[in-house]
């Protein structure tokens, strides 16, 4: 990666994104959240991010800085957790739109990095068009195949081969040692909004992260990226 895109928040001036007269624009959104002990609490929030900058390198899009702390309640058992309520991130992603419309960017997706977001699936409903919600499940699935990963992305659930492997190929530095041995599979978790995700995993991971390799993250990305294209094109129109 280049120099601009190793920064950890766009650096564009505002004579840039005049330049730039970009009609979409991309919100990040991750968590501060356990991810078991070999990634950090703010690996959502990096993959979201490095998300959007890979799909900025190959679409004319603006990148915006992302939303760090969002809906993680099911990982309050862990130290360094840290969640605000789907109301509060409904308003912020809704404000954000508005301010964005009134500055001359009418659309806007969101690059969601955790699962846990239920709500910004209904305030994409709620906006009428010209708001995405990104990668979409069918979106991760094409992405799955594309990078040949071994475990399920129902089995995948948490810090298992997809989410280790984007940051294997894209951060290394933030990956501990402990992957190659973190493995747990807890695939019923039918009462996970009940009981949090304590109930179901001692380490906090879901998956098989020892499958794991820079390979796969990086073929992971090509994949989100192509399929990002249809998404411009509605929000285009």
């Amino acid at each position: 990666m280049d120099a601009e895109r190793e920064q950890p928040l766009p650096t564009s001036t505002t004579e840039d994104e005049r330049d730039r007269g970009a009609a979409v624009a991309l919100l990040p959104i991750g968590s501060l959240e356990q991810h078991g002990p070999f990634l950090p609490l703010t690996t959502d929030t990096v993959i979201a991010c490095t998300i959007a900058r890979e799909i900025a390198a190959a679409h004319p899009v603006r990148v915006l800085p992302p939303v760090t702390i969002s809906c993680s309640h099911e990982h309050a058992a862990w130290p360094g957790t840290v969640s605000i309520s789907p109301a509060t991130l409904r308003a912020v992603v809704r404000d954000v739109a508005d301010s964005l419309r009134a500055s001359g960017t009418p659309g806007l997706v969101l690059v969601n990095g955790h699962g846990g977001n239920y709500v910004l699936g209904n305030v994409v409903q709620e906006a009428g068009g010209g708001m995405a919600l990104y990668p979409t499940v069918q979106e991760w699935q094409l992405a799955h195949a594309a990078a040949g990963l071994e475990t399920s992305l129902d089995s995948d659930m948490h810090a298992g081969e997809l989410e280790t492997s984007i940051l294997l190929h894209a951060h290394p530095e933030l990956v501990r040692p402990g992957y190659r041995s973190g493995d747990r599979i807890a695939d019923d978790r039918r009462h996970l909004l009940t009981l949090g995700l304590g109930a179901y995993t001692d380490s906090g991971v879901v998956g098989r992260p020892s499958l794991a390799s820079a390979g796969k993250g990086g073929a992971l990305l090509a994949s989100l990226v192509e399929s990002f294209g249809t998404h411009l094109e509605i929000l285009g129109r």
